[in-house]
């Protein structure tokens, strides 16, 4: 907590949050890989990609899909999972 008078952000989380703009601004918005690498004609065979299944999301796109098949409108349609 932050008492009367105190800064809400010292120097040192300052530095912490710079350094992480600094790093989501260098990051692909797809993959997340800092474009310094991620567009280096040399790397261009370096990557590998893994298709991974969320098997939630699935089940979302699956749910949402049967919903407009039957005439539902998805505009501003929210998915609520659970297990």
């Amino acid at each position: 907590m932050v008492a009367d008078g105190e800064p809400l952000w010292l120097p040192e989380d300052r530095a912490w949050a710079l350094a992480l703009a600094h790093v989501e601004a260098d990051s692909c918005p797809e993959c997340g890989q800092p474009w310094s690498e991620a567009t280096d004609p040399a790397n261009e065979f370096a990557f590998r990609a893994e298709l991974v299944r969320c098997h939630a999301c699935t089940t979302s796109v699956r749910t949402v899909k049967a919903y407009q098949d039957k005439g539902g409108q998805s505009e501003g349609l929210h998915v609520h999972i659970t297990r």
